[in-house]
């Protein structure tokens, strides 16, 4: 008597991601003054370019870049 044909399950990316860290997950590495610079720019460039504004911008963009509760130094 034959066998009935099960489809065999492909294998899936996740499938092969490493187990998780044990402990807590080590937090995002805070951003660096290039990225904020950059950030500051497209800022810049949003507000047409308009001198004067610099200081706020940066930290506009530093605000941005390290997110919700947390606060610039």
């Amino acid at each position: 008597m034959p066998r009935s044909h099960t489809p065999r399950r492909m294998p899936h990316a996740l499938d092969e991601r490493p187990p998780a860290p044990d402990g807590p997950v080590p937090s995002p590495a805070p951003p660096t003054d290039e990225m904020i610079r950059e950030r500051a720019y497209q800022i810049f460039l949003s507000r047409g370019g308009a001198p004067g504004h610099a200081l706020d911008d940066w930290l506009q963009a530093e605000r941005e870049l390290k997110g919700p509760g947390k606060r610039a130094h």
